[in-house]
């Protein structure tokens, strides 16, 4: 490393690296001891590079943004609740990192490293197989599963009379016999990689159909089932899983020998690279079982896989997302609104339970109050009708409301939200607080939200221009919140 000197007048040397950072030392440190000199242009520069790591950023803008795809074992909704391995693993590791979790779903599996590579996501966790070709251009954390890839074949026509000698006679049990033969898989995956090299040691030609890069390992394991296409390759917990759905497949046949799975960050984020393996090992080494539970969950369940492969509120293979889309749809059309957004509120209100009944006395999927569920037309808000027409016509009179102050439509949404939940006039209280203080009472992230978290102080409930007292503002904080973040999910994934 090379450096600029300069001697100051205080007798100070003034060291300026061409990394940009500046150390002070006295000419005796620097004259007698080059340790000295060395050490401490390390450990700036050791501290530069910690201040803006890929980690740092991360924590000060409150936001992991993780790659992923759109799959049963990743990332898909159900009944209106985000789920997968990958997703809620991910949550686990944002929630360790203190910060938020945005999901971001590419297209297609090349766009996926591309996004990374890019910096439009911090982590790809997408069931990676880590392989050397990869390890070229990712950093992969260390290891949380260990899979084979299997050959996916299917079973000939009245295989279920067939005797197990009959049967294995019949399929590909020799990864020799796959000479001649065409395997389709996508050109980015370990798949493609392992195939050209068996086929390369296998001193023949097994035809790789490459297939293209937005459609999943599921939907060509789907794709065999029916007849499409003779074999694919797949991991060997996925295939089994699949195998259980569609009976008269086969996924008997190893073509590998054990491999890691792993989740791969960029090449210069080594301190996030430290971080979440720090993470996996303290999860994967203690007594708590949730790492378990959750892969069980995703991978031992048949039953559950077979609801999500089938569902029609599944985003997996359906379009919905509750029994009361179309409720949703109308009254989302009568307010000019999005459908979706509406149906993320009702999530966040209720799960979508009609029954449902708060402390409060708030009732059904919109958790009205009865005195606001007739000031807005519904007489018995344990009807999904009644109930979600007069929440839709409530949110509606609050857009009007906020219209005259917020002008910004995406900002006045958050008011209208946090109105919906605390009440307008703690709302009030929060924008009042922010311009005494020197902060936007027009703006919500950082500045109004900020003082409706500070009401539940005494400092805040108690200044004379708080009219409403006590607020537990972390709770129309977290309702905002994860109402749009919800949205976000159901905007990714139906239209």
């Amino acid at each position: 490393m090379r450096h600029r000197i300069t001697r100051g007048l205080t007798g100070l040397i003034l060291v300026v690296t061409l990394a940009g950072t500046i150390v002070y030392c006295t000419n005796k440190d620097f004259s007698s001891s080059g340790m000295i000199f060395s050490s401490s242009v390390a450990g700036a520069r050791e501290a530069n590079i910690a201040t803006n790591s890929v980690l740092a950023q991360i924590k000060a803008r409150g936001e992991l943004v993780a790659l992923t795809r759109y799959n049963t074992s990743s990332y898909f909704i159900y009944k209106g609740q985000p789920m997968g391995y990958e997703y809620e693993m991910l949550k686990l590791l944002a929630n360790y990192l203190d910060v938020d979790l945005k999901i971001v779903a590419t297209d297609d599996w090349s766009g996926m490293f591309d996004a990374l590579e890019n910096g439009q996501g911090d982590i790809i966790a997408a069931n990676l197989i880590v392989s050397e070709s990869r390890a070229t251009k990712l950093a992969f954390t260390d290891s949380y599963r260990i899979t084979r890839q299997v050959l996916v074949q299917r079973k000939p026509d009245g295989w279920r009379k067939m005797t197990t000698h009959g049967l294995n006679a019949s399929l590909i049990r020799d990864p020799v016999a796959l000479i001649g033969r065409t395997v389709s898989v996508r050109q980015s995956s370990a798949y493609y990689t392992s195939l050209v090299e068996l086929s390369r040691e296998l001193g023949g030609n097994i035809n790789i159909d490459p297939i293209p890069e937005d459609v999943e390992t599921e939907e060509l394991i789907k794709l065999v089932a029916e007849g499409k296409i003779d074999f694919t390759v797949a991991d060997e917990d996925v295939a089994r899983l699949n195998q259980a759905y569609f009976s008269n497949l086969d996924v008997e046949t190893v073509l590998s020998l054990p491999q890691s799975i792993a989740w791969a960050v960029r090449k210069d984020a080594p301190h996030l690279l430290s971080e979440v393996n720090k993470w996996l090992n303290s999860l994967q080494s203690t007594y708590d079982p949730t790492f378990n539970v959750i892969y069980k969950k995703y991978y031992k369940n048949n039953q559950a896989f077979a609801r999500h492969m089938t569902s029609a509120y599944s985003s997996k293979n359906g379009d919905k997302i509750s029994e009361y889309d179309d409720l949703f749809r109308i009254n989302a059309s009568r307010i000019g609104w999005d459908w979706r957004l509406i149906a993320a509120q009702a999530f966040e209100e209720s799960h979508f339970d009609i029954h449902t009944e708060s402390r409060m006395g708030a009732v059904g999927m919109m958790q009205l109050l009865p005195t606001t569920g007739k000031d807005f037309g519904a007489n018995n808000l344990r009807n999904p009708a009644e109930n979600i027409r007069a929440g839709a016509s409530y949110l509606k009179w609050l857009d009007e409301y906020w219209s005259k102050e917020i002008l910004d439509p995406n900002e006045r949404l958050k008011f209208v939200l946090a109105s919906y939940n605390a009440g307008q006039g703690h709302i009030q209280d929060a924008r009042r607080l922010a311009t005494k203080y020197g902060y936007s009472s027009d703006l919500w992230d950082g500045n109004v939200a900020l003082f409706l978290l500070k009401k539940s102080k005494k400092k805040y409930y108690n200044d004379p221009i708080v009219r409403f007292g006590y607020c537990r503002g972390i709770e129309p904080f977290n309702y905002v919140k994860g109402v749009l973040n919800r949205y976000e999910h159901y905007k990714k994934m139906l239209t």
